[in-house]
């Protein structure tokens, strides 16, 4: 029997020969995505990928790798796709996406339109950007908002797209795909709730608390302490506000800011209601032009896969080629076809950047369905 040491360096001579004989497939490929570029012809050619996997395990003498061989060529093909798609960089033919950059964001209508009430989180994070004398109004709903910018009644909507402790706003993520808006900048502010109550209100009289599904989830180490309390979701945390307000029951609470019991005349019951110190909600700031400032630093994208194995992982491998940090991921049901699902990335870069195009060429080559959301 060998002992280890000569069998590692078997093996080692072995890996020297797979280098070289890796190298010179490369050289290979580099001509391939030459004649390609020269004739236009598209670089995934997926009937060739499958005649050649047939072929590689035809080869195999011991049956038993043939399943190792072909999960090693997918590998192969997928490496030499990723580099004819950078010297399609290098060639010149650039993915342009649409989007302008400009210095700072233009206005039209200098108004920017935000979901709920005043005092509002919403509010809170569009004075946090734009400033505190913005010209603004509210609706009802987030829908609302992305109707008001698409018809050109506000320049901007802000909207909130996660929360660091109750997760993500599944509804927006559906209307960026819906509408053909563009994220444009994302603000983060901290949330801090509180009880709020009429001014004649006790902490000992509240039986009943109305509040934002995600506020009240964020609050529900506090609410576990009273569990006899009926908790009703409100549309904001804003009307939750309201509706204890105007109804003038001092049963009643309402979770909110601070600034919204100040806004309202309510007593605060009771403050840092949240479980989590450090709880923050990213908003979007989304408009209806195409464009992104020039120093912008992520890309926010979503796609479709098709639904078979290994198809999420060789998307997700052109992030990884190309040295690209992907910050976020999630995924979404698409409406009418059952168990499966769209997909949300976003990325550290930007659409000028050599990297951030090679990635998004193989997208669009290899996805069902891309779509540049944003870059800011």
């Amino acid at each position: 029997m060998k002992n280890l040491g000569e069998i590692r360096e078997e093996i080692d001579e072995i890996d020297s020969q797979i280098v070289a004989l890796y190298e010179e497939r490369m050289k290979r490929t580099t001509e391939v995505a030459e004649y390609k570029i020269s004739v236009g012809k598209p670089v995934l050619d997926k009937e060739r990928e499958k005649e050649k996997i047939l072929k590689v395990k035809e080869l195999v003498k011991d049956k038993k790798n043939s399943y190792d061989m072909e999960e090693l060529f997918e590998q192969i093909m997928a490496m030499s796709r990723k580099r004819q798609y950078q010297l399609l960089n290098w060639y010149g033919q650039i993915e342009e996406f649409g989007f302008s950059q400009v210095d700072k964001l233009p206005f039209i209508t200098n108004k920017v339109v935000y979901q709920g009430m005043e005092g509002s989180y919403s509010e809170l994070a569009m004075k946090a950007y734009f400033g505190e004398n913005t010209n603004s109004f509210h609706v009802e709903t987030w829908e609302d908002a992305m109707e008001a910018i698409r018809n050109g009644e506000a320049d901007y909507a802000v909207l909130p797209i996660e929360n660091s402790s109750a997760g993500i706003v599944g509804e927006n993520f559906d209307l960026l795909v819906k509408y053909d808006n563009y994220i444009v900048a994302e603000q983060i502010i901290k949330i801090e709730h509180a009880l709020l109550g009429l001014p004649e209100s006790n902490l000992s009289d509240i039986t009943c608390v109305y509040s934002h599904p995600q506020a009240l989830m964020q609050s529900i180490d506090f609410l576990e302490e009273h569990k006899n309390w009926k908790r009703i979701k409100a549309g904001n945390t804003a009307f939750a506000a309201i509706k204890v307000l105007e109804d003038k029951k001092k049963n009643q609470a309402a979770i909110a800011s601070i600034e919204t019991a100040k806004k309202y005349g309510l007593k605060i019951l009771k403050t840092h209601i949240n479980y989590s110190k450090e709880n923050s909600t990213r908003f979007i700031i989304v408009g209806n032009q195409n464009i992104s400032l020039k120093e912008a630093k992520k890309v926010s994208i979503c796609f479709e896969v098709s639904h078979e194995s290994g198809s999420l992982y060789h998307i997700l491998s052109h992030f990884m080629f190309n040295n690209l940090n992907m910050v976020k991921i999630e995924s979404r049901p698409i409406k009418d076809k059952s168990f499966e699902y769209r997909f949300f990335v976003d990325l550290e870069g930007n659409l000028k950047d050599g990297a951030v195009q090679n990635a998004l060429k193989g997208l669009i080559e290899e996805a069902l369905y891309i779509n540049v959301l944003g870059n800011y």
